[in-house]
Order: C-alpha cells, then structure tokens, then sequence
C-alpha cells in the first residue's frame, strides 16, 4: 500500500504512540504497516472535511425513525426452583460458577 505524494505520513514514532496509549505491542513490520494505513485514513478524513457543505441540513439518522422500542410486556418465565434445577452447583437459592473476576491467574 504506497502513499501518494499528495498524502501526508503519519511518521512511526505517532503510529508508536499511539500503540503504547492502547496498550497494543507491534512489531517494526506492522508499524510500518500501520503508519501507511492510517496516513490514508487521515488523508481521507482530510478530503471529506474539505467538502463544501454549506446548505445540507446536518443529519444522524438517515430513516426518520428515532427510539423505536418494542411494549415492554411482562412474559411467563422459570421460577427461582425451576431455575435452580439443573446447575451442577448451587447455594442458598443462587447458581455457584468459577471466580471470573480478581483472579490472579486468569
């Protein structure tokens, strides 16, 4: 993916900054490959803000529609019993799974 003459590089020290600010090790080969990526994407964001929209109704939602929402209705469900019937561990009325959180080895 080669960059034009008219496009701008983003240099690899920006596209290592970024890196480090998303906590995402590259390799010195995707550096490179990120740097002209996201050139491009800056080029582009560059040309789109260079069109003359002076007159169009500035818009978010191109179907008219806005917080469609289905009846909020009260369906049959499980009770706590019939819940509670098939795990293979359970405790005072409550499912018992894995620690997911705070473990040291996860």
């Amino acid at each position: 993916m080669k960059l034009t003459k008219d496009q701008v590089r983003l240099g690899r020290d920006k596209v290592k900054h970024v890196a480090k600010l998303a906590n995402l090790p590259l390799t010195p080969e995707e550096e490179e490959k990120y740097s002209e990526q996201l050139s491009k994407i800056l080029d582009y964001i560059d040309q789109l803000n260079s069109v003359d929209t002076k007159g169009v109704e500035p818009t978010f939602n191109v179907s008219g529609l806005s917080n469609v929402m289905r009846k909020d209705e009260s369906l049959a469900s499980l009770t706590q019993e019939e819940a509670l019937q098939n795990p293979s561990q359970k405790q005072e009325g409550f499912f018992v799974t894995k620690r997911v959180i705070g473990e040291e080895n996860g």
